[in-house]
């Protein structure tokens, strides 16, 4: 254990890595989906037996809707948290990074999960924007660029 810490703390941060492009992580990204969607099936199934089935409107939003979102984000920040990859992820062999090789924190984190996946979905043409992806030197999509981290391969 202590010999992958000393490893990982004394790793050259100017040697090349392999970045993931557009495609290895949209499957990826297509692939958490499935994982999270399965997740809201199952913890938010006993929400057809409540009130007779009809939907609980809170506001503008729907309870199950809420809770879904709140699934949705934890899921990415605490499986990147936590494994630094999620399961579409560990699935491609890919991982996120920051640039400096540091262990991630949990600012890069809640930057590059939760304020930058929130611009992409509250916003529907900044869905576009993931495009970035394909055409930036170290494969950065905009949310990277504002947690300051990076998609490599796992090696």
């Amino acid at each position: 254990m202590s010999e992958n810490i000393v490893a990982y703390a004394t790793e050259d941060p100017t040697s090349p890595r392999r970045y993931a492009g557009f495609w290895m992580r949209f499957w990826a990204y297509l692939i958490d989906l499935i994982v999270v969607f399965s997740i809201n099936g199952i913890l938010l199934i006993p929400f057809k037996f409540i009130n007779d089935g009809a939907v609980i409107d809170i506001g503008f939003w729907t309870l199950t809707g809420i809770l879904g979102s709140i699934i949705f984000y934890v899921y990415f920040l605490i499986m990147t948290r936590i494994f630094g990859q999620t399961l579409g992820k560990m699935i491609l062999g890919i991982k996120v990074v920051r640039d400096d090789n540091q262990p991630l924190r949990w600012s890069d984190l809640i930057f590059r999960e939760l304020i930058g996946r929130f611009l992409h979905r509250v916003f529907g043409f900044l869905f576009l924007l993931y495009i970035v992806v394909g055409f930036t030197r170290e494969k950065q999509g905009i949310h990277d660029m504002i947690g300051n981290t990076r998609v490599v391969f796992d090696e």
